[in-house]
């Protein structure tokens, strides 16, 4: 079932909601929507599991207003849509962008209602370098992809579906992939990746009590692996699966385990 939701004045949100019982709450990456995650559906709900898919506002199905593209509001929209739908006992799930989201959600509106949390190749704590913070992309090359996107969104999408992931992908897929950021508004694409160069979530990460897992390829080159290791010693109780064969895109590049490791993850009742 789809729903449309209003988040304020004239934004509306496109939400997937499928199966029955506990919700898990995807938060879809960079530049691409809930689709991403069409892999995880069958099995979360043949797991007796309802599959949560947000498009974030600017991206897929949802309004793609002008404006509301930093974390805060975006936390502010998942509030509005878990209200809306009156979840409870979430499992909040964030990949890449949606990392530092849900992690945000958490600081602003605490963990009621929330019972774990998932971040998968997360952008997390900082997805750029800084003085005291050497992981993650230089400011240059991520004012270097904004010029890019700016001048040729269609190949600097394409240029990006092949870096995503480490194992072959057939044409048909990297096609299939790169439709999925062209559904983005093009101004959406910018000003969130505005955000991720600018935002630093490293301190509110002491302050997560809900139990964590962090999935993360060893050979992310959008996210580098060291960033999973900060986000495992920064926050509490939570537990590192290392994707030893994938590179960002870690569900598609190992499925299998991806989807075992979610189950597992989603039954256990500790990390």
């Amino acid at each position: 079932m789809g729903h449309f939701i209003e988040v304020e004045a004239g934004v509306n949100i496109y939400v997937e909601d499928i199966g029955q019982g506990q919700p898990v709450f995807f938060i879809h990456p960079w530049p691409l929507n809930s689709k991403f995650f069409e892999r995880q559906v069958g099995v979360l709900a043949a797991n007796g599991f309802r599959f949560i898919g947000i498009d974030l506002r600017g991206y897929g199905k949802s309004d793609k207003p002008w404006h509301g593209y930093d974390f805060d509001t975006m936390a502010r929209d998942i509030k509005a849509v878990i209200d809306f739908l009156r979840l409870d006992n979430v499992v909040l799930a964030g990949f890449s962008i949606g990392g530092p989201i849900a992690i945000r959600y958490l600081s602003l509106y605490g963990d009621t209602g929330i019972s774990k949390l998932l971040l998968m190749a997360a952008a997390a704590p900082s997805y750029t370098q800084r003085k005291d913070f050497k992981y993650g992309k230089k400011r240059s090359e991520v004012d270097l992809l904004i010029s890019q996107i700016n001048q040729d969104r269609p190949r600097q999408l394409a240029l990006y579906a092949k870096m995503y992931f480490k194992q072959r992908k057939s044409a048909q897929f990297l096609a299939w992939f790169q439709s999925l950021g062209l559904e983005a508004g093009a101004h959406s694409m910018v000003h969130s990746m505005i955000s991720l160069r600018n935002e630093d979530v490293r301190g509110e990460l002491n302050s997560i009590r809900v139990p964590t897992a962090i999935f993360h390829g060893k050979k992310d080159r959008s996210c580098p692996f060291e960033l999973a290791k900060e986000l495992k010693n920064r926050i509490p109780r939570s537990v590192l699966i290392p994707f030893r064969s994938s590179g960002h895109g870690l569900n598609w590049d190992e499925p299998e385990k991806f989807n075992a490791e979610l189950i597992r993850f989603l039954k256990s009742s500790k990390v």
